[in-house]
């Protein structure tokens, strides 16, 4: 008989009846938080195949540092390039705010996330990213933050003695209504600015700052965005410092043009 041919359920399963739609528990298999069937691969666990051009130059250390791609101005299209260079990012969330569009069925909500990256140390990169998941809008956030990260130049205050220590010169950067300017400060100043831009200047390496804003600041993304284009003007001014005579090289494209021409052989199934 069909009744008594079947299993009994298990106390911890819905039995044969619905379409299992739970929470992530064991009342389904369709759950909000569950893992999905087999698990997903993170991205460290896959080996790095570079696409572009300056991936494979960088993957077989044809590339030795990051500032060899800055003095060339070439274009980073892979975030696994700026892994492989600078070791110590940290990440900083700034905010997470939802975002509506309006729709025949109704309103659309995703998620907006802004976030700032650094070494501490001349690097500081920004990501801002939309999507529908928190998390997924985090983690497209980093990936464009590491794809946007510029050199910071820094300098002194009065005597030239001991680390830069604070920006070269008084620096201004513009989004929206929002105005940030930064003016150099002596040294054990400390960063004299708000909470936005002082996350930024500590990832960027800046210890000695002082800082100046107007227009709508409580507009943060405008706010973090200003302060970013400011750091990003301080290799637009030319100082006497860089007047020296420069040697040309040729670019690694161009050096390493026959390691370029090679094709990696295709695999076999």
């Amino acid at each position: 008989m069909a009744d008594s041919a079947s299993a009994p359920a298990d106390k911890n399963t819905r039995g044969g009846f619905g379409r299992g739609r739970g929470r992530g528990d064991a009342r389904g298999g369709r759950g909000r938080g569950g893992a999905r069937a087999g698990g997903r691969k993170g991205d460290d666990d896959k080996e790095w195949t570079p696409v572009t051009k300056l991936g494979r130059l960088v993957k077989e250390n044809k590339i030795k540092s990051i500032e060899q791609i800055y003095l060339f101005s070439l274009p980073v299209k892979e975030y696994q390039i700026i892994d492989y260079f600078l070791k110590g990012l940290k990440d900083e969330v700034m905010k997470i705010m939802p975002v509506q569009k309006q729709t025949r069925a109704g309103q659309r909500t995703r998620f907006k996330a802004f976030v700032v990256i650094g070494d501490f140390n001349g690097h500081v990169g920004l990501g801002v990213k939309c999507s529908k998941e928190v998390a997924t809008a985090i983690r497209g956030a980093i990936v464009l933050a590491k794809l946007s990260i510029i050199p910071v130049r820094r300098g002194y205050w009065g005597t030239v003695l001991g680390e830069p220590h604070t920006v070269p010169a008084k620096v201004t950067g513009k989004c929206g209504s929002v105005s940030a300017r930064l003016v150099p400060a002596p040294r054990g100043t400390g960063l004299v600015a708000a909470p936005v831009p002082k996350k930024l200047l500590q990832l960027a390496g800046i210890t000695d700052c002082y800082t100046a804003s107007r227009g709508s600041t409580k507009t943060l993304g405008n706010f973090v965005k200003a302060t970013f284009a400011a750091i990003g003007n301080t290799y637009a001014f030319l100082t006497p410092d860089l007047w020296a005579t420069t040697a040309f090289s040729p670019s690694p494209y161009h050096e390493f043009s026959d390691f370029l021409q090679k094709t990696a052989p295709k695999k076999r199934y």
